[in-house]
């Protein structure tokens, strides 16, 4: 059984491109209002959604973006922590500044958004907290040894979330695609050209899931839920 999104208000994060602005897309199709954090503060042209420019790896940043969207739409009932960054390659020629951002925006900016966030969500009373990790917060990979500790990281805390929030209407989900055909696959370290693209799901496959998570009937909740292209082989 499903249930309605109508007049819900949410905050999304990395919401400009991608699988944030796919999401944000969907959500608005539903008819909720949406704040849309980005560091290009983009409302994508969508009505009823506010841009609001924001680093997630700046809590006063954050706790601006979530203020403005609660002030302008009334209440906060969903959050879709989205923003994400990746640097790949061995792990001793990872700069530090790779390493920093991936902590910064992946880990500590899930953390802030949740912190800002979760007020509001508990006045809602029909909360979802949806954090898009990744398989490699799944399964170590070569190559990826701090992405995968920064997306471990998101779906460890969203995990322990769940256990803290559950009985205070608020749902956690992990949400942990593989490969999406957006540039974020083509980042620093992996070598790829657009060709690889081809064969990977769309930020639309992994919208349409976060939004069947969001609109499951109240009396469950979805832990975690991982998808893969067809094209890409299984792990362990």
């Amino acid at each position: 059984m499903s249930t309605t999104l109508a007049g819900k208000v949410a905050f999304v994060t990395g919401a400009s491109r991608g699988i944030g602005a796919a999401v944000a897309r969907s959500l608005v199709a539903e008819g909720v209002k949406v704040g849309l954090a980005s560091r290009s503060g983009d409302d994508l042209g969508l009505e009823s959604a506010i841009g609001v420019p924001c680093d997630v790896s700046d809590p006063a940043q954050v706790d601006a973006a979530v203020a403005a969207t609660v002030e302008r739409f009334g209440r906060l009932d969903i959050l879709v922590a989205n923003a994400g960054v990746g640097a790949y390659g061995p792990f001793l020629d990872l700069s530090p500044a790779h390493l920093e951002e991936m902590i910064d925006v992946n880990l500590k900016g899930t953390i802030y958004a949740v912190r800002a966030a979760l007020p509001h969500l508990l006045r809602s009373g029909e909360a979802d907290i949806v954090t898009l990790a990744s398989e490699a917060g799944r399964r170590g990979l070569p190559g990826e040894a701090v992405y995968c500790a920064s997306k471990f990281g998101q779906v460890g805390f969203t995990r322990a979330l769940d256990g803290e929030l559950r009985e205070h209407g608020v749902r956690c989900t992990n949400v942990c695609p593989g490969g999406v055909a957006t540039d974020f696959a083509l980042d620093e370290g992996r070598g790829r050209s657009r060709e690889v693209l081809s064969g990977m799901m769309t930020a639309e496959d992994v919208a349409e899931v976060v939004m069947f998570t969001l609109t499951r009937s109240r009396n469950h909740r979805i832990l975690e839920t991982a998808l893969r292209p067809m094209s890409e082989a299984s792990w362990g």
